[in-house]
């Protein structure tokens, strides 16, 4: 694991440990979080795109003048 050094102001520092301790978590934990979410954040765009693609893709024909389905259809598990 990399270790990563940031700088902050004193007062800054003072109110995150505080907000961390109220939130029974590290500071260090905290940022660990929000940098791994910055890193991933195109990926999560790019799966929802996946899936509004496909989604886009399965209703092609579907609606008024194209598939329908049966109420049992639907309601199969």
């Amino acid at each position: 694991m990399a270790n990563l050094t940031i700088t902050v102001d004193d007062a800054t520092l003072k109110r995150a440990r505080l907000r961390a301790l109220e939130r029974d978590e590290s500071v260090n934990a905290y940022l660990a979080e929000a940098l791994r979410r910055y890193a991933d954040a195109d990926t999560a765009k790019d799966r929802m795109a996946q899936v509004l693609d496909q989604a886009e893709m399965s209703a092609v024909g579907s609606g008024p003048g194209g598939r329908t389905w049966t109420r049992g259809e639907l309601h199969r598990g």
